[in-house]
C-alpha cells in the first residue's frame, strides 16, 4: 500500500511509495533581479547536475532573472547500488572542493570494503537522494556559494524556503503544470516564444538536448503536440495571442469572472500552480487532503480552477482573491 506522508510545520505534501511529481520554486531575497545571462546559464548546469545526483528526473525547468521553477519526478524505487552511489558522488563532486575535500575512490573504497567509514558515508548520501527537500538545499546552497564567490558577496540570497505543489502523475495535469513553467519568458516579456529562450526546459529541448527532450516526453512523447498545449490547437498564430494582451486578459479574469482559451490564461501570473498544495483531478486532490486529514490546506475539499476549461483539474488550497495577475 502507497505510503502518503504530510510533512508537518514544513507545509508541504509528499508521496511515498509511489512515483511523485512537484512543481518547485524559489525566489531571490526581496525578488531582486539577480540573475544575468551567466548566472541562469551556471544554474541552469547545476539543476541537471543536482538532480542526476539525487535520481530525480527534470521534466521541465525555467530559470529567471530573481526565480527558477522545476517540474520534477521522483521514482518510487529508492534503493541505490554501491556502484550508482559512488556515479552520483562522481557527478556532484567531480573533483574534491573544501566543503568536500573526498575524492570518489576513497568513498569507492570505504563501500567495496564495508567499513564503519562506508557504512556512514553511505546512509549521509543516500539521505540526500530521491527527496526534493534535499535536492533543492543542495542546489541552492551550491549555488549561492558560487554566486556570493563571483560577486565577493556573502550573505543569504534566497527569500523563503521553497514553494511545493504536488501534481498528479495524469499526463494533463503535468502537461499544463509544464506548459505554465516553459511559458514564463514569454509571460515576463522576454521573448514571443519559449524557444527562444535558452534557459527553460522547451527552449533546451528545441535546441537539441537529450535530457531536456526526455524529460518533456513524461508529459509529450511529440514536441509538436506539447506544443499545442503552449500556443493552442492548430498552426499559424497561436489561439488567442493577439486577441487578448495579458492586461486584457487579467481584466477579464478578476472583474469579470470570465473563462479565457488555454493558451491565453498561461500567459497570466496563476497561483494554483506555486500556492496550490496539490493539483490534479478532483479525486487525486481530494484523497491527498483527506490522507492529510485537512491540515495543511483550507477545507477539506478541492477546489475547482476557475478561469478556463481546466478540463477537471483542481487544487488542495482555496486562494481566494489575487488567484491571477
Amino acid at each position: 500500500m502507497d505510503e502518503m506522508t504530510f510533512m508537518k510545520g514544513k507545509k508541504r505534501l509528499t508521496i511515498e511509495g509511489q512515483t511523485a511529481y512537484y512543481h518547485l520554486m524559489s525566489r531571490t531575497v526581496n525578488g531582486e533581479a539577480l540573475f544575468g545571462d551567466r548566472e541562469r546559464e551556471v544554474l541552469r548546469k547545476m539543476i541537471w547536475q543536482v538532480a542526476e545526483f539525487s535520481g530525480v528526473r527534470v521534466v521541465t525547468y525555467a530559470v529567471m532573472k530573481n526565480h527558477f521553477h522545476l517540474l520534477v519526478e521522483v521514482p518510487a524505487e529508492r534503493r541505490v547500488s554501491d556502484e550508482e552511489v559512488v556515479r552520483r558522488f562522481k557527478v556532484l563532486y567531480p573533483k574534491p572542493t573544501p566543503w568536500q575535500p573526498m575524492r570518489a575512490e576513497v568513498l569507492e573504497k570505504h563501500l567495496k570494503e564495508d567499513t564503519p567509514e562506508g557504512k556512514e558515508l553511505r546512509e549521509g548520501l543516500l539521505r540526500r537522494m530521491g527527496d526534493v527537500s534535499m535536492m533543492m538545499k543542495t542546489l541552492k546552497q551550491r549555488f549561492t556559494l558560487w554566486f556570493n564567490h563571483s560577486r565577493d558577496r556573502f550573505g543569504p540570497l534566497w527569500s523563503e524556503r521553497f514553494k511545493s505543489v504536488l501534481v498528479e502523475g495524469d499526463r494533463w495535469a503535468l502537461r499544463t503544470v509544464a506548459a505554465y513553467i516553459d511559458l514564463n519568458a514569454v509571460r515576463a516579456g522576454l521573448v514571443d516564444d519559449p524557444v527562444q529562450y535558452r534557459f527553460c526546459g522547451y527552449g533546451e529541448a528545441m535546441g537539441g538536448s537529450r535530457l531536456a527532450r526526455a524529460g518533456l516526453a513524461v508529459v509529450d512523447r511529440d514536441l509538436a503536440g506539447y506544443r499545442q498545449t503552449l500556443f493552442g490547437y492548430g498552426a499559424g498564430e497561436k489561439e488567442g495571442k493577439k486577441s487578448f494582451s495579458r492586461e486584457e486578459a487579467v481584466r477579464v479574469l478578476q472583474e469579470e469572472k470570465g473563462k479565457l482559451p488555454l493558451a491565453v490564461i498561461l500567459r497570466c501570473r496563476i497561483r494554483y500552480f506555486t500556492d496550490g498544495k496539490v493539483l490534479g483531478s478532483a479525486e487525486f486532490v481530494e484523497q491527498q487532503v483527506k490522507t492529510m486529514g485537512g491540515a495543511a490546506v483550507r477545507g477539506r475539499k478541492p477546489h475547482a480552477m476557475q478561469g478556463a476549461n481546466w478540463k477537471g483539474l483542481t487544487v488542495g488550497a482555496g486562494l481566494g482573491e489575487g488567484i491571477f495577475g
